[in-house]
């Protein structure tokens, strides 16, 4: 059954390695199916994979290889929340180490361009609490970081 909503993400060629590089490295992920172009189009021949139906952690995607004319960038950005440092650091370093780069305050970029926030979920809770003062000194110390360290947000939080 075709999902109501679908995000549609835009790859050169290979929308079938970054499909499957999710599906292994994301719970509750997986590659559904694989679509091959029933003509030539502008960027592929027949036969060629066209699109790709993917979950990542749950959520329905649609992986287009539609050529070189578009590219990702943070506008788009897919927001993990994970539930301690060893999971930060798995998915984190799952992400940067298959070709991404690391970028600043939890986010880095996949060897596709996507855009990922790796976000554990102790730093949201502090950041939108009620201890004002406590959510100040996190945030601080988040603007300093590029993956999170989880102690440095737990020490922040304790002032």
């Amino acid at each position: 059954m075709i999902a109501k909503n679908t995000i549609c993400l835009w790859y050169e060629s290979d929308a079938l390695e970054a499909a499957t590089f999710y599906a292994e490295t994301f719970p509750d992920s997986a590659v559904n199916a694989v679509n091959h172009a029933p003509a030539d189009y502008p960027s592929g021949k027949e036969g060629d994979v066209l699109t790709v139906e993917f979950t990542v952690m749950g959520i329905p995607c649609l992986g287009l290889n539609g050529g070189d004319a578009f590219k990702h960038s943070e506008a788009f950005s897919f927001q993990v929340a994970t539930d301690d440092q060893a999971e930060t650091d798995r998915l984190w370093d799952a992400i940067v180490g298959n070709g991404g780069q690391e970028s600043a305050c939890g986010w880095c970029r996949d060897k596709w361009g996507i855009s990922w926030q790796i976000t554990p979920r102790v730093l949201t809770e502090v950041y939108t609490g009620t201890d004002r003062a406590a959510a100040k000194r996190v945030f601080k110390a988040m603007m300093t970081m590029r993956k999170i360290d989880v102690a440095a947000i737990e020490a922040a939080r304790r002032g």
